[in-house]
């Protein structure tokens, strides 16, 4: 018997029984498909069973920038097994309309803290009053506005309550609760005093001395002791804070906190464990001894000066701007009686900068992932970022790359999100109106879709 497949997709097969059982497999692309066919020359279309067709009018095809006009995209269990042009009928399958809308792959923000959200002066203090189930029951709502917002994946970059947040994250994943696909760090990583400290600014008493199990590390062997306590919590991915922060109850803001030697060996560590590193930086001397360590993101950067921005561009690294946050502090830092007296001078001298650094190493060359710092600013307005960087000078639909393939390839998850395409997780977001014609219409999502599943659809 012979086998053909077609330029459609189309299977036929040909033989001198009249009646065969045959168990086939396909390769289409990147997706595998079997099919049971059970009289000879039946016609077998690679969605028999029950499938979704999307019919977008305008699709952003992400990885090559492109917008494409009337395709459908085919879905079974929760991946994109093809995408056609012109609109396909097929009957027995459900069909969603979205012809007169500009649907894109799902966003991902690669920074975000969905245990909390910074609402000072009582932000500082609610976790002593709160059990791990509180938090995971408020987080959940955080993760609904984020997938409502058109985000379907997001990265946690550090909880002060790791079972909440593996909670949420696995409760996400079974399907008990709606949110997005969740890459947690659980505990980020600090030096001793450092931003990341649990213990900063707290009574003496209740200080105690915490150690690589809480995420403070001194020296190379707390370091890979450190990293290896994130594999047994269960991280997807580790965070460390390079330099000071800006919320942290600490003077400063922006000094390097980790030595040469510590950072070799987390990064050496996290190799052992194939973790994506992130590090939290504002400073340029603490960003750069980590770049020259090899960790895969930095994320703020506010301070980032041309030599780092070289830095970045030779090693590859990413830089995740976080601009919704920086302009959150700075504005809070305005107010009277919000943040503590030690935290307001860093706000209003570092937030404010961030949107313009960005600007400078999108012109430099640097790679641009998207992330938000959500829970330092609001859940729900991450999209408020793309109109940011926007302003900074980046086309739009660099933006939207920088949210969905850029995205996927700091995660090193590039084969299976970040773009519409067969093999794909079936994640999508849509808009009434053209964003690259008004960046502000990606902060108003009227069609969310995560693996297949329809969460949001104002059309209906």
């Amino acid at each position: 018997m012979g086998l053909k497949i077609s330029g459609t997709r189309r299977i036929w097969l040909s033989c001198s029984f009249t009646v065969i059982v045959a168990e086939i497999t396909v390769t289409l692309g990147q997706v595998m498909l079997k099919r049971s066919l059970f009289i000879c020359g039946i016609f077998v279309a690679p969605f028999t069973s029950a499938a979704t067709i999307i019919h977008a009018g305008h699709l952003f095809d992400t990885e090559s920038g492109k917008l494409l006009e009337k395709q459908s995209v085919i879905i079974e269990s929760g991946r994109v097994m093809s995408v056609e042009s012109g609109f396909i009928e097929s009957q027995g399958n459900e069909v969603i309309d979205l012809s007169a809308s500009y649907v894109s792959p799902g966003f991902m923000d690669m920074h975000v803290h969905l245990d909390g959200e910074l609402n000072p002066p009582a932000s500082y203090s609610e976790e002593f009053f709160m059990n791990s189930a509180d938090i995971a029951l408020r987080s959940s709502v955080f993760a609904k506005r984020t997938l409502d917002a058109g985000f379907t994946t997001v990265r946690d970059l550090g909880a002060g309550d790791i079972q909440a947040i593996f909670a949420l994250r696995d409760a996400i994943a079974k399907g008990l609760v709606d949110g997005p696909r969740i890459f947690a760090a659980g505990k980020a990583m600090a030096t001793t005093g450092g931003h990341g400290d649990p213990t900063n600014g707290i009574r003496a008493d209740l200080r105690g001395d915490p150690g690589p199990k809480q995420g403070v590390i001194n020296g190379p062997d707390d370091a890979y002791k450190a990293v290896r306590q994130r594999y047994k919590d269960g991280s997807d991915v580790v965070k460390l804070t390079v330099t000071g922060g800006v919320l942290s109850l600490a003077k400063s803001g922006d000094n390097p906190q980790f030595t040469d030697e510590e950072l070799q060996a987390v990064v050496s560590a996290a190799k052992d464990y194939d973790f994506v590193v992130a590090v939290h930086a504002h400073g340029a001397t603490g960003m750069k001894r980590a770049i020259r360590a090899g960790v895969d993101s930095v994320e703020h950067g506010t301070y980032m000066d041309e030599e780092a921005m070289r830095l970045m561009r030779k090693q590859g690294t990413w830089y995740v701007p976080t601009i919704s946050a920086g302009k959150w502090v700075g504005d809070l830092a305005e107010l009277d009686d919000k943040l503590p007296a030690v935290v307001r001078p860093k706000a209003a001298a570092i937030g404010p900068l961030i949107q313009d650094t960005f600007g400078e190493a999108y012109k430099a060359g640097v790679k641009i992932a998207f992330g938000t710092d959500a829970g330092v600013s609001p859940h729900g307005l991450n999209g408020r970022e793309f109109r940011f960087m926007a302003e900074a000078g980046i086309p739009v639909m660099e933006t939207i790359q920088a949210a969905t393939v850029n995205a996927a390839k700091l995660l090193r998850v590039e084969d299976e999100l970040g773009q519409i395409a067969p093999g794909f997780h079936a994640d999508s977001v849509a808009f009434e109106s053209n964003p690259l014609e008004d960046v502000g219409v990606l902060e108003r999502p009227s069609f969310v879709m995560k693996a297949g599943s329809v969460f949001r659809n104002d059309g209906v």
